[in-house]
């Protein structure tokens, strides 16, 4: 095999290996004004150094400041957007995963950072995604303080691209929330979500969207509201997080919650339970939306299995003493939110296994 001197090639640039730095530079340019839009009064300086600068001097006001971190992706659901070529909406998913996680435990989002992994850099297409990244953390009253363009020649194809996201909370730890407060008899409220939110995609394409063509999946539909079945999946994951921090702020007896995420209610709320006690979830208390049971029906998913797949209508549950139940429902709908009493905290059968989520009413047909 001959071999080519570097005499005879002559230069390889780095854009030759493609990736433009001059492009990056454009796209840095142009997230300029949405990432300020988010900056808080904590916030030193501006993206393009080495590293987001945020001052800590408000922590010294806490008894116990704990700093509480989340990092989370979009997933599949980036395969569909991409599918749809709506780029605006996943931004505010990545937020979402993060910041909900985050806030369970009573804490406040500080700050946010963000990885986008693209095979070539459109300086359009990332302003838009970064834009989306902004509204999410504008929603969620925390700061867009720096992340990384990572331009991927030969390892991603062109028009791919990936987005990971990692938040910094703070709670001081008199005022934290959790299992430890948890009480027999506890009422669980369940917050609705917006959609499926950003979990269970890769079931929802190989069972529901791949099987429609374009046209299918962009027709107006009059179960979704008027959206396309496309659109109705896409819509961004709804941010708990200024709701929940202002009840905690007004002093609502909020004892414990949980964002529910992949692995559904089964899989998350348990997540919010000491030993000892379980929680007891009625099922039909709640509307599951119906873009959730037209995909639940294309994969024709047992209710075990669909519970325990989708957040099926609930995005975050709180459990709070049942006399206060009502005070914080109506708390939550006077915020915007959509609250439903879905159940209640009971005692398990073993005192010393972790708590589980039981449902009543198990032959209800929910998902029809």
């Amino acid at each position: 095999m001959a071999t080519v001197s570097k005499q005879d090639r002559g230069q390889i640039t780095y854009a030759d290996a493609g990736v433009s730095t001059a492009e990056g530079a454009r796209a840095v340019d142009a997230i300029r004004a949405a990432v300020k839009s988010t900056n808080r009064e904590e916030v030193i300086g501006s993206i393009g150094g080495f590293g987001g600068f945020f001052s800590a001097a408000k922590l010294k006001e806490m008894t116990e400041p704990i700093l509480v971190s989340g990092t989370d992706g979009v997933g599949t659901k980036l395969m569909l957007a991409k599918r749809l070529g709506v780029h605006g909406t996943v931004g505010i998913d990545l937020v979402a995963m993060c910041v909900n996680d985050v806030v369970v435990v009573g804490a406040e989002p500080l700050f946010f950072l963000d990885y986008i992994a693209i095979g070539k850099l459109e300086t359009e297409l990332v302003s838009t995604i970064v834009d989306g990244i902004a509204d999410g953390c504008r929603q969620a009253g925390c700061a867009l303080v720096g992340g990384e363009m990572a331009e991927h020649p030969g390892a991603m194809d062109p028009d791919d691209y990936d987005l990971s996201g990692f938040c910094v909370g703070v709670v001081d730890a008199p005022k934290a929330i959790g299992p430890e407060l948890v009480r027999e008899g506890d009422a669980i409220i369940g917050l609705a979500s917006s959609g499926i939110h950003s979990n269970g995609f890769s079931l929802v394409r190989k069972a529901f969207a791949d099987t429609l063509t374009d046209e299918e999946l962009n027709a107006p539909c009059e179960a979704f509201g008027g959206l396309s079945a496309g659109m109705a999946l896409l819509q961004p994951t709804r941010i708990y997080v200024k709701p929940l921090l202002s009840a905690l702020k007004k002093g609502l007896p909020i004892h414990a919650c949980a964002h529910i995420t992949g692995g559904g209610i089964t899989e998350n709320l348990d997540r919010a339970l000491p030993k000892g006690l379980d929680a007891r979830v009625e099922l039909g208390s709640w509307p599951v939306l119906p873009i959730i049971k037209r995909v639940v029906e294309a994969a024709s998913l047992s209710s075990v299995e669909a519970l325990k797949t989708f957040n099926c209508g609930v995005g975050m549950c709180i459990i709070c003493p049942a006399d206060s139940a009502d005070n914080v429902m109506e708390f939550f709908a006077q915020a915007g939110e959509t609250p439903y009493r879905i159940g209640e905290i009971v005692a398990a059968q073993d005192a010393e296994a972790k708590g589980r989520v039981v449902y009543a009413s198990s032959d209800a047909e929910i998902f029809a």
